[in-house]
């Protein structure tokens, strides 16, 4: 018998979570693992109390022709990752690695190009995680060191123009 690696383990876990998932656009599913055990969960939906796109049966930055991956602050989800780590403690997630999947709501297909974005990135650099694996396929996946995305975050800082003094 082949045993799965252990990424595929917890991207299979991942992937399980994301049903829970409420958006009608992208759905995720994320767990922070450290130490070889599962720390938390997290799915993308509205806030608690607050209706879900699924229930409303429109999304709002639809509605709102908002293109892919801008102006997240209309989008009525709190996302996978942050999710996973608004249930964990800190002292829990130092040191641990967060596993993100992610599928097309309307298809089902896997997002071979799911990733976190800027505010989720922010999130998971100050829960002090140290990587993050994404499925890409059933059985490929990415590991990211999350020093890459401070150093990526670091070269966005726009840099003032220099003064030419002749």
């Amino acid at each position: 018998m082949d045993r799965i690696s252990k990424e595929n383990y917890y991207l299979d876990i991942a992937e399980t979570v994301l049903e829970r998932a409420t958006c009608l656009r992208r759905v995720y599913g994320a767990i922070i693992v450290k130490n070889d055990e599962i720390i938390s969960t997290g799915y993308n939906g509205a806030p608690r109390g607050r209706a879900n796109c699924v229930d409303m049966g429109f999304c709002s930055r639809e509605a709102a022709q908002v293109p892919r991956g801008e102006r997240y602050e209309l989008c009525r989800s709190v996302h996978a990752e942050a999710n996973a780590i608004i249930s964990a403690s800190r002292r829990d997630m130092v040191g641990g690695t967060i596993y993100l999947v992610g599928r097309d709501a309307r298809t089902g297909e896997l997002l071979n190009d799911a990733t976190s974005c800027m505010m989720c990135r922010r999130m998971v650099i100050n829960a002090g995680l140290e990587k993050v694996v994404i499925r890409r396929t059933k059985t490929e996946f990415e590991t990211v060191p999350v020093s890459e995305w401070i150093a990526e975050d670091d070269l966005m800082i726009p840099r003032p123009p220099v003064m030419d003094l002749k």
